[in-house]
This record gives C-alpha cells, sequence and structure tokens, in this order.
C-alpha cells in the first residue's frame, strides 16, 4: 500500500456482521485549506460506525484523510463529504462523522453528520447498576 495521499479508501470484511457493533476512529490531525483565505484549517476527525459487511481499514482512511491537505473546503462541506464517501465505501448501518475544528477569528466550529440504513433500529442502550 501506498503512503502517498489517496482518496481510495480501502476495506475488509466485517469478522462479526451478526452483531452490532461500534467501531470509534478518531484523527487529531486532519488538515484542509480554508476556501476564503488558503490558510490550514485543523481539526479531529471521529468517525463511529456500525458496519454491516464491510470495514474501513485504518492506513488507506489515514491517506485518504492526508488527501485534503491541499483541498479548499468549508468545514460544513468537507464533514459531509467525508461521510458520503465513507458510506459509499462500506454501506454500514450506522455513521457518525463529527469534525471538531480550531478555532479560527476566535470561533471554533463543530460539525456532525450521520448516515443510518434503511430499516436499522439502533439497539437500546444497557443500564448497568453502579
Amino acid at each position: 500500500m501506498s503512503t502517498k495521499a489517496s482518496s481510495t479508501l480501502e476495506t475488509f470484511d466485517n469478522p462479526q456482521p451478526d452483531r452490532d457493533y461500534t467501531i470509534r476512529i478518531d484523527t487529531p490531525e486532519f488538515t484542509c485549506l480554508c476556501p476564503m483565505t488558503g490558510q490550514p484549517d485543523f481539526a479531529s476527525i471521529q468517525v463511529e460506525y456500525i458496519a454491516d459487511k464491510l470495514c474501513l481499514e485504518l492506513k488507506s482512511l489515514k491517506l485518504y484523510f492526508w488527501s485534503y491537505r491541499d483541498e479548499g473546503a468549508f468545514h460544513e462541506a468537507v464533514t459531509n463529504q467525508i461521510l458520503s464517501d465513507l458510506v459509499a465505501a462500506i454501506s454500514p448501518r450506522f455513521m457518525r462523522v463529527s469534525g471538531d475544528f480550531n478555532v479560527r477569528g476566535g470561533v471554533y466550529t463543530q460539525i456532525v453528520a450521520e448516515h443510518r440504513a434503511d430499516g436499522w433500529i439502533a439497539p437500546e442502550p444497557v443500564e448497568l447498576p453502579q
């Protein structure tokens, strides 16, 4: 596998496709460019998903995130594009992408975008006694 930025997402078979379990990925060094000024924007991108048949391969995901380093994008657009690309790659039962963008002009921005597969119902949370 290459170590250069790439928009190609690799996948692998879900080892437990009969079970809903959560996969959480945090990428604290995401960068893209402000489309207005060309200056870099820094963010932490969190991906949470419940896989169906496929899972995301992490090195290709890292290279995918790197591909945004030279791209101009508004925070809202880039967060939603990431969600769309990841959903297209693996068709998860559920996915949430959160972008926590560092301060710019005294303003922090957090963008949260979600996908739910048709017919998927979230399991009820379990509360254990303390």
